[in-house]
């Protein structure tokens, strides 16, 4: 059994728990127990080793660590080998002996850890299920459920990248239980190594440097998926390299999963923090070698436009300068969040859209100037289009947009489009949406195709100006009775009812295109400048379309005639005589 088999069997045996919880909660609440129980279980297993020994260190601890919080709480990390610790003296297992006190034991247990973990479990508000579970007589079940094999989360029996998939899993199966949506808490791994691969591809210094440190930021980081898999995954690249993660998220209970999960690690949880990123900032003015991100699509941002086009009357001082997008999509905003996060000595970005911000609004509105800003910059390097049914959510095509500003020379100017759309392998049992997954020799041949820069069946590059264009207004003279154009003061007056408009390529005359397009046909027609707006959009599929001729006539005749031929003998014997031929 592979990896995610074991995780996927060890996620369901700590579901399973849930059976306990019938009849006190409804399915659609068993996540509001197992998530919290999970979570404290992990850092009771990591902290079994050392117990005794913290017990201790309370105990012998001088009388001026007993009045200085910040001596004690340094002392007692150090004991415990962690960034916290447990100062209780019960465990899991101890708090089994003493059945009639379960409840105040297990909260005394909670008020023993130090002060880091207790805001993690405040997080996931917590104390009103363990008032629940006491009053309907089944905390003691539940807590003894965690103690047997499927409650095992020492970290000699399950790794912390493990651990992160098992958070996912019980999350997956939480949201499936409640009808929510599962997908927008994490993203399939191997689109994250897909992207990771890509990011570090021509990062010589991550690569093969000794003792590499560079930060990777995250605005909608949910459990933390992307940020383990990409620090696990360079480690396979370059063992001696760091990575270190920064991230927001604003779901209470993945964010608690995920600071957990960092601090677990030896990672500075301090980097993870809580709230929303786009009303609420955490890392205002910080920037990151490296920004990675899948954030929600479709998500209306009505909640927070005041704090957006506050920030976006800032300018360029603020994230949103470039514009913002319709009400309905909050998606870009993260887009422009990404971008702001990048060094001036370079940066590259991964983040994952649907197909809305390649082409949504008209020239002049918000998402065509976000991507005017980001072309007219030379920001995006490439746009790999991954396979329908790829996620757990949806089913919808999605891209994987990386921006760079520190491109290579060949890649200057222009923009690379990759249609992965086709290579994928079929899953044989379906997650959710997810019916597809890319294998390993799959991300290899996207990471090629997207390497090698050449154009293929599968690759397109197009400069940067070949996704701009010009939207004029062509005006035609308004007509009087007697059929003679109207002028006031010798100016032609424009016809309302007459007025069109043409888009024409950026890398065109305008005079050439109305030459060629409009004066044939119109030959009074002319171009109001003042109404031209420049804009920018990304026809992907336009650009990978095959023409499939249709079906001759006679083809078509010939299977025409053959299925009537077969309908004859079924219609006989439903009418019961031979039909007219």
């Amino acid at each position: 059994m592979g990896l995610l088999g074991n995780v996927k069997e060890k996620a369901d045996l700590i579901w399973a728990i849930a059976d306990k919880l019938t009849g006190v909660y409804k399915p659609h609440e068993y996540g509001n127990v197992i998530l919290p129980l999970t979570v404290i279980r992990r850092f009771d297993c990591v902290l079994s080793g050392t117990k005794k020994e913290v017990a201790e260190a309370v105990n012998e601890a001088p009388a001026v660590y007993r009045v200085n919080a910040k001596m004690m709480d340094k002392r007692l990390c150090k004991v415990s080998g962690h960034s916290f610790y447990n100062t209780s003296p019960y465990t899991f297992e101890t708090l089994l002996d003493d059945p009639d006190n379960i409840a105040a034991n297990f909260r005394q247990y909670l008020q023993g850890f130090s002060a880091n973990v207790r805001e993690i479990i405040k997080r996931f508000n917590f104390d009103p299920e363990i008032t629940r579970m006491d009053e309907k007589g089944i905390l003691y079940i539940v807590l003894q459920e965690f103690t047997k094999e499927k409650g095992d989360f020492h970290p000699d029996h399950i790794s912390n990248l493990e651990m992160g998939y098992v958070f996912e899993e019980i999350i997956r199966k939480f949201s499936e239980s409640s009808n929510e949506d599962a997908g927008q808490h994490y993203t399939p791994r191997e689109v994250i190594r897909l992207m990771v691969n890509i990011l570090f591809m021509d990062d010589d210094e991550m690569l093969t440097s000794p003792d590499a440190i560079k930060t990777l930021y995250d605005p909608a980081c949910g459990t933390g998926g992307m940020l383990s898999v990409a620090s696990e995954y360079l480690k396979k690249l370059n063992a001696s390299a760091t990575l270190i993660p920064y991230g927001q998220e604003i779901n209470d209970q993945t964010f608690a999963i995920c600071q957990a999960d960092t601090l677990i690690k030896g990672e500075d949880a301090s980097h993870i923090r809580p709230g929303n990123t786009l009303s609420d900032d955490q890392f205002a003015g910080d920037t990151f070698d490296y920004i990675l991100s899948n954030p929600p699509f479709g998500r209306e941002w009505k909640n927070e436009k005041k704090a957006v086009t506050d920030e976006q009357a800032n300018g360029f001082a603020g994230r949103f300068g470039a514009g913002v997008p319709a009400i309905g999509d909050s998606q870009m905003l993260f887009l422009e969040t990404a971008v702001s996060k990048m060094k001036k000595t370079g940066s590259r970005v991964a983040i994952i859209h649907n197909g809305s911000p390649l082409f949504t609004g008209d020239a002049g509105s918000g998402p065509s100037e976000i991507r005017r800003y980001l072309l007219e910059h030379d920001l995006i390097e490439a746009i790999i289009a991954l396979p329908n049914d790829i996620f757990y959510n949806t089913g919808i095509a999605t891209y994987i947009w990386v921006l760079s500003n520190r491109k290579t020379p060949e890649r200057r100017g222009k923009v690379q489009l990759i249609n992965a759309n086709g290579i994928y392998t079929k899953m044989r049992k379906s997650l959710g949406s997810k019916r597809v997954e890319i294998s390993e020799e799959q991300i290899e041949e996207i990471s090629r195709i997207y390497g090698d820069f050449r154009e293929t069946e599968h690759c397109k590059i197009f400069p940067n100006e070949a996704f701009g264009y010009q939207k004029i207004t062509v005006e035609r003279p308004l007509l009087g009775e007697d059929g003679q154009p109207i002028r006031k003061r010798g100016k032609l007056q424009p016809d309302p009812a007459r007025r069109d408009t043409e888009n024409v390529p950026l890398t065109e005359s305008i005079d050439a295109y109305m030459q060629r397009e409009v004066l044939p046909f119109a030959p009074d027609a002319w171009v109001d400048e003042k109404k031209t707006k420049i804009g920018y959009e990304i026809p992907f599929t336009r650009y990978f379309y095959h023409y499939e001729p249709p079906q001759p006539s006679a083809e078509i005749s010939k299977d025409i005639r053959a299925i009537a031929k077969e309908l004859d003998g079924s219609l006989e014997e439903i009418f019961g005589t031979e039909m007219v031929k």
